[in-house]
């Protein structure tokens, strides 16, 4: 008996004509998840739900576009020069979404759009609304890079180790066989910060914390959880003083956004009551 999780041998299947990618199909079960988690809440709040599949017609083509866009920034050499291919960065079915573009220009989106119409609950709210069903299907989305055979880390002896074809391993590591399953890892942190969201009283109770204040505890909550697991990953990325540019990134998102909670729900609160 196996003792590693084997990377399935196919990523697609075939259709007739088509061809039917299984990263493709992990977003858009999340994007599902993440519509009805999201409605439920939206609606709970006294919202009217038809609001918010009218917004996803804007957010998710932003947020599907802003993480292409953060990958290809970021890993230019890819796609630009004389070794790129430009044409490869519109197969987005071969993985390489960044969650940091995807989630600023999908809000940037929303927020337009709650500028520009007449909604019945602020554009904080839907967000407040939205976070623990995004946080689903980013773990979703990561079962996507398991059919991919990649974001794996260090190569690891673990019975839940992923083992990747050869194809797929790094040029210096091709003697390993098993790898630390970053993917997984990534998508149980993201399963339980939604627990957390959901069943934690001070998230539940009504008027506990300020509006907005839920969407900041799950950015702040995933990137803390990115931060070491970026860190196990061996894939090639750039890096700014010997640490990968995503731990940048992770780390500057954390400290902004639990400042932020922190601050408007801790010491502006304590400050006034002092007052």
């Amino acid at each position: 008996m196996a003792r590693f999780i084997p990377t399935p041998s196919r990523s697609s299947v075939g259709l007739g004509p088509f061809t039917i990618h299984f990263y493709a199909l992990c977003i858009l079960a999340g994007i599902i998840a993440a519509l009805w988690i999201g409605g439920q809440r939206y609606t709970a709040r006294g919202g009217i739900k038809r609001e918010l599949y009218d917004v996803a017609i804007f957010a998710i083509p932003s947020g599907i576009i802003g993480g292409r866009l953060y990958h290809v920034i970021t890993t230019p050499e890819l796609y630009f020069g004389s070794h790129g291919h430009l044409i490869n960065a519109f197969k987005i079915w071969n993985g390489g979404m960044g969650i940091w573009g995807a989630i600023a220009l999908g809000a940037l989106s929303v927020y337009s759009y709650f500028k520009s119409q007449p909604m019945s609950l602020s554009f904080a709210q839907c967000a407040d609304a939205l976070a623990p069903g995004l946080l689903v299907a980013q773990a979703i989305g990561r079962l996507g890079n398991w059919f991919n055979g990649e974001l794996f880390g260090k190569p690891s002896g673990l019975p839940w180790a992923v083992e990747i074809p050869v194809a797929d391993r790094p040029a210096n590591l091709t003697g390993f066989a098993t790898f630390t399953p970053t993917f997984l890892y990534e998508l149980v942190w993201c399963l339980f910060c939604a627990v957390l969201l959901l069943r934690l009283p001070i998230f539940r109770k009504a008027n506990a914390l300020k509006t907005g204040s839920t969407f900041l505890a799950y950015i702040a909550l995933y990137s803390f959880g990115r931060i070491w697991i970026e860190a196990l990953r061996v894939d090639d990325t750039h890096h700014l003083f010997g640490i990968r540019l995503n731990d940048w990134v992770a780390g500057f998102a954390f400290a902004l956004s639990a400042g932020i909670f922190i601050y408007r729900e801790f010491l502006s609160r304590a400050g006034k009551k002092r007052g």
